[in-house]
């Protein structure tokens, strides 16, 4: 009798802890195991420069939750990442450029509608070598001339670009394909998205982008600020002139417009069907509330107060769609665009 009572009693904890318990043909499931033995998770994927804030925002997020909810983040890129958000396989989508029309058709075809949020505002930094003693600003047009189509095997020296420069040769390093950063940039710099030359060291990861401009004297690429300032000590920044003389970067510069035409708002993107569920919308919440702390914490430049503000009024009214029209917008402020929305 004892062994059976045992045995009884070991089968109703197996019971409260597992998910379901099969006994011959019959399944019972667990009473206890959503809150107790399951931990919740939450996807996000998509731009290496939103990374670190998001991967900060999750990290105090996942504390203040004592475990019972894991926040998974990964960097394949703005596009990569809303490829696999218009799948359903991500809950949230971090992106440095606005939702493209391309993109937003394969969210509609697959039934997905999206809630569009600013979270920072990024300068797009350009750095050389710091060997480099002859650049410390550059035009537009300079850049134009290096990144457009057209330079691909033909600028390949210092010189071909500013002929009081050195005959030095051109090593180019930046984001990849799928990188909004670099839509962005050549949106910016040679007036048409995704516009450029493709002979240059191209990477999703920003670390190594770190190290080729720091290992070549020769060379030059562009990537978010925050990552220039994690890294002064191996890179030499460069002032851009937009028309108005050299500025460099800076939080005063990217929030006030004067740093352009390289300052942009940077966001993520929620599956509304996944802001259903208390976790997601608690994160959502979170970040929000926690963003401007945080994004100074990792470099970045938080956005005036009232945009934090319009946003989480966007999210809790779960409106949907973007403010950009599936179209890239230099030297927009957020703010902006959200305040004409709310007036609609």
């Amino acid at each position: 009798m004892k062994v059976k009572g045992l045995a009884m009693a070991v089968f109703a904890l197996l019971l409260l802890m597992a998910d379901s318990v099969q006994v011959g043909n019959v399944v019972i499931t667990g009473m206890l195991s959503p809150a107790w033995s399951q931990e919740k998770i939450i996807k996000i994927d998509g731009s290496s420069t939103v990374y670190p804030i998001t991967e900060a925002v999750a990290e105090e997020f996942q504390k203040a939750k004592k475990g019972t909810v894991k926040v998974t983040v990964g960097i394949s890129g703005t596009g990569g990442g809303f490829k696999k958000f218009s799948r359903g396989e991500t809950d949230i989508s971090d992106a440095s450029r606005p939702i493209t029309q391309k993109e937003i058709e394969a969210c509609k075809e697959a039934g997905i509608q999206y809630i569009e949020l600013p979270v920072a505002y990024d300068g797009l930094a350009v750095m050389v070598n710091p060997k480099n003693s002859w650049v410390t600003s550059m035009t537009v047009a300079q850049l134009k001339r290096i990144w457009e189509p057209a330079a691909e095997g033909k600028v390949t020296k210092w010189s071909y670009v500013n002929s009081a420069w050195p005959d030095v040769p051109l090593k180019l390093y930046g984001p990849g394909v799928d990188s909004g950063t670099f839509d962005y940039f050549t949106e910016a710099i040679v007036g048409k998205s995704r516009a450029s030359r493709g002979d240059f060291t191209a990477s999703e990861d920003d670390n190594v982008l770190v190290q080729g401009i720091a290992s070549d004297k020769g060379g030059l690429g562009f990537f978010g600020y925050a990552y220039y300032a994690e890294n002064t000590d191996k890179l030499k920044l460069v002032a851009i002139d937009g028309g108005k003389g050299p500025v460099l970067p800076s939080e005063r510069t990217v929030m006030d417009g004067t740093y352009y035409p390289l300052s942009r708002p940077i966001f993520i993107y929620v599956n509304k069907k996944s802001a259903q569920r208390p976790e997601v919308k608690e994160f959502v919440d979170f970040y929000l509330k926690n963003a401007s702390i945080l994004v100074k914490e990792v470099k970045y430049i938080p956005l005036p107060d009232m945009a934090y503000k319009l946003a989480a009024e966007r999210f809790a009214k779960r409106v949907t769609g973007t403010v950009f029209g599936g179209e890239a917008r230099v030297g927009v402020k957020i703010e902006d665009l959200l305040k004409l929305e709310k007036k609609k």
